[in-house]
């Protein structure tokens, strides 16, 4: 049976945009309770209810002692994962360190008037702990996305947790990545298990300063939890791309671009944005015979029904109006001059211009990160970076004579506020000076 892929008119378009705005923005009340008492089980048990929690939900029975991957395992899977393989997460991975070294923040200091030096201090944060999703599929792309920047940024020490498979190994592909980006610490814990035990620590497992990396339900609402006891990077839910494409897109381009995202999990969104009745036709048409022989067919097919489809415009101006109110995390570009519509565009994690440009380049191989603001969040984050790896002191040094000449205002300003301590500890010098 053919699937009969949704394209969505005017008012229809509107209603769609508004269900999908309620869905991606709903906090589940029974997740986030489940969330909750993981991380106290966690903090109250350790190790023990890491062992518990993973029998559970992984089917994986484990010992305190094989929590963290061994160098024997990190062995095995190098000689097991084929060559070429391995060159390409290399290659990969060049390219993701050579993009990060760019955005790095300098420290700097100025020299003003009367013996004022302020500035910013950068420095690394010390521990990191990044999260890699399994279930559905293995990403090594998203360890090395997240730990190539900490390590660009200088940080210390970065362990990683990723779900074990039900023999108790580790994802081979994802140990591989850790090789290639220089991190050893590895443990066999998923879930919103292994955000509690990276954030408050276990017996076996080190506490971090920061979390990052994307998760399902279960570990955004652990994220949450957390934050505040250590930091996090975002709350991403799940994976999203738009498609903005007139009449010269390639049909079979757009439909390939949207199954690569809708493949992912039956709550990805994937969505073709278009003022061309023809395009839209020809796109569905398209869908429809690529799904036939993809292989995760029942994953794409729930996800376009229920989260994708296509929105009909009535001009381009229409489009572009939509794709501002979605903010999606992908952002393709299939028009004749790409260019000409970025200044136009306001909110997007990643931007991909061209039709040479499908989203698996930036997924794998590009350097941009592929951590990315959902849910809309795009309108006031943006992707994983070096900066998030770092933080800044503010440098503040005021000689004497800066305090004498400013000081009186600094005190009539903390009386205002009606703080009078903060005024007198300026006063205190002030009259220690005069005298």
């Amino acid at each position: 049976m053919r699937m009969q892929v949704p394209i969505y008119r005017e008012i229809e378009a509107e209603a769609f945009l508004q269900r999908l705005q309620d869905l991606r923005r709903l906090e589940d009340a029974e997740v986030e309770r489940v969330a909750r008492d993981i991380i106290d089980e966690v903090r109250r048990r350790g190790d023990e209810a890491l062992l518990e929690l993973t029998r559970i939900y992984d089917g994986a029975s484990l010992s305190r002692g094989s929590l963290r991957a061994s160098p024997s395992e990190f062995d095995e899977a190098w000689d097991g994962t084929d060559p070429e393989v391995r060159a390409a997460l290399a290659e990969a991975a060049k390219n993701i360190h050579r993009f990060h070294q760019r955005p790095l923040p300098d420290s700097w200091l100025t020299w003003e008037e009367g013996g004022v030096i302020l500035g910013e201090r950068f420095s690394p944060i010390r521990r990191v702990g990044v999260y890699v999703p399994g279930g559905r599929a293995a990403y090594p792309s998203t360890l090395l996305m997240c730990a190539i920047p900490a390590k660009v940024a200088g940080v210390e020490e970065i362990a990683v947790c990723t779900a074990p498979t039900r023999e108790g190994k580790a994802n081979p592909l994802v140990l591989v990545a850790a090789r290639i980006a220089g991190v050893d610490e590895v443990y066999k814990v998923g879930g919103a298990q292994a955000i509690a035990a990276l954030a408050f620590g276990t017996e076996s497992i080190p506490p971090v300063d920061k979390i990052v990396g994307p998760g399902n339900a279960y570990v955004t609402a652990a994220k949450r939890l957390v934050f505040g006891y250590v930091g996090i990077d975002m709350l991403a839910g799940p994976s999203e791309v738009v498609i903005l494409a007139d009449d010269s897109a390639q049909p079979s381009y757009v439909a390939a671009d949207l199954l690569a995202q809708s493949e992912h999990d039956p709550l990805s969104m994937a969505l073709l944005v278009t003022p061309s009745e023809r395009l839209s036709q020809a796109v569905a048409s398209e869908l429809e015979d690529q799904l036939r022989t993809l292989p995760r067919r029942e994953i794409a097919e729930e996800s376009l029904k229920k989260h994708g489809g296509i929105l009909l415009g009535r001009d381009l101006e229409q489009c572009l109006a939509w794709i501002d109110r979605i903010a999606p995390e992908h952002l393709g570009i299939h028009v004749r001059e790409p260019w000409a519509v970025l200044p136009r565009l306001r909110h997007a994690g990643s931007i991909f211009l061209g039709i040479h440009s499908p989203e698996a380049v930036g997924d794998y191989w590009a350097g941009p990160n592929h951590v990315l603001p959902t849910g809309a969040s795009a309108r006031f984050s943006s992707a994983l970076s070096v900066r998030d790896f770092v933080k800044a002191s503010n440098l503040i040094s005021y000689s004497k004579e800066a305090l004498l000449t400013h000081g009186s205002k600094i005190a009539r300003l903390a009386r205002a506020e009606g703080l009078e301590g903060h005024a007198r500890a300026i006063e205190t010098r002030v009259k220690t000076h005069a005298d």
